[in-house]
This record gives C-alpha cells, structure tokens and sequence, in this order.
C-alpha cells in the first residue's frame, strides 16, 4: 500500500508542478486512459501469435511504457475520484467470482450471462 500511495504522490506531483489540473476531468482523463489502450493494442494489431511472440522480445519496453501510461491515468483517475483502487479491485474481484464460478467458468470464455 505505501509503494501505491508513493506512486500516486509522485503522480499529483507531476502533475501540479506543470499546473495540469485544470486540464484533468474525469471526462478526458477517461478519453486518455482509452487512448492509451489503444496506444498498447497497436502493438499486437494485425499479428499472430508467433510474430507477438518475437515482437514482445524486441519491443518490450514500448509496451512496458504503454501499461506505465494506463497504470498513470488509472492511479490519477482513482485519487480525483477519491477512490481507493484498491479496494475497489478487490471488490470486483468478488463479484467476478460470483458471476463467474469454477464449475461453470473454467477454461472457457463465455460471458457471464450466457453460462
């Protein structure tokens, strides 16, 4: 806990010191966040899995700063919001597992309401 309180100081500072607030509503932090899903889904677009394999060897620090940028907007997102990331993952995870059970879910990927 006190490594993400650490990163997300790091991140309002970061922010601050170039006066970026005024620029970060939920509605474009939202619209960064799934630019950068896109940014990190360009990386696999039109290859197969053998290529991705090659491909992550050679370019795994671009994707790494890709996930970094997500992990960024999703950690600035959750502290304007005053939510605690956190909790709210182990949340999900809950109700994930509920709509989700072992003796229907596994090794398959059906959504949920169609099990």
């Amino acid at each position: 806990m006190e490594r993400l309180d650490n990163l997300i100081k790091k991140i309002i500072d970061f922010r601050d010191k170039r006066d970026w607030k005024q620029f970060h509503n939920p509605k474009d932090v939202a619209i960064s966040l799934s630019l950068e899903a896109a940014e990190l889904l360009e990386h696999f677009q039109w290859r197969n899995k053998d290529e991705i394999k090659e491909y992550i060897k050679i370019n795994k620090e671009e994707i790494e700063d890709e996930l970094a940028d997500l992990l960024y907007w999703i950690l600035l997102m959750s502290h304007d919001l005053d939510i605690n990331i956190l909790n709210a993952l182990d949340r999900k995870i809950v109700k994930n597992e509920a709509k989700y059970p072992v003796d229907k879910a596994k090794g398959k990927h059906t959504k949920y309401n169609k099990l």
